[in-house]
């Protein structure tokens, strides 16, 4: 990959051309999409502009990276989830999902460290062992008040009635949004 010339915190510019080349501006060199995606895993910021029109195309290409990875053999992303995803095209929360997905992903990432710690140790009555299986039942709940019936059934675990109590809450609360989105869409 070609070296980075921009400061640190600076967002990296790459112009995407029509012959489909995607060109680094801040190394002034050609790129590929695996250095795209070497970039992000290096938390690199960066846009990419189509180089005629100047539009902000990063979602797609960022987007292309993950089809590309999927298609590899690397693939991440259950078939489940991608249906559950799908189908929320077009549905009234539709425009609740980045941020709840975003949220999640920074939940998760805040978490990754210890998490993994937990699970390298084995220890089941690990305090952190425990946040995560209550975010994972947060999560859990959150995803049927969204999706209703999409509860995975192998997932279902016994709670404890502190969770419940706490999960029964969260989907009354998303029950009232669903409630209120409807209404604003009619």
């Amino acid at each position: 990959m070609a070296k980075r010339d921009a400061k640190p915190g600076d967002k990296v510019t790459i112009k995407k051309y029509a012959n489909r080349r995607l060109y680094n501006t801040s190394s002034s060199s050609y790129i590929t999409l695996d250095d795209l995606a070497q970039m992000t895993r290096e938390n690199v910021e960066f846009e990419v502009v189509d180089a005629k029109s100047g539009d902000d195309i990063t979602h797609s290409i960022l987007t292309q990276i993950i089809m590309d990875e999927e298609a590899s053999g690397q693939q991440m992303l259950p078939v489940s989830f991608l249906r559950d995803l799908i189908a929320m095209y077009g549905n009234s929360m539709q425009s609740m999902m980045p941020q709840y997905l975003e949220a999640t992903m920074t939940n998760f990432r805040a978490n990754q460290a210890k998490i993994q710690e937990a699970l390298r140790e084995g220890i089941s009555n690990n305090p952190i062992a425990k946040i995560h299986e209550t975010n994972m039942a947060v999560m859990r709940a959150v995803g049927e008040a969204i999706l209703p019936g999409s509860k995975g059934q192998s997932d279902n675990k016994p709670e404890a009635s502190d969770d419940a109590d706490e999960i029964a809450a969260l989907r009354k609360q998303m029950a009232e949004m669903q409630k209120k989105l409807d209404e604003l869409g009619k």
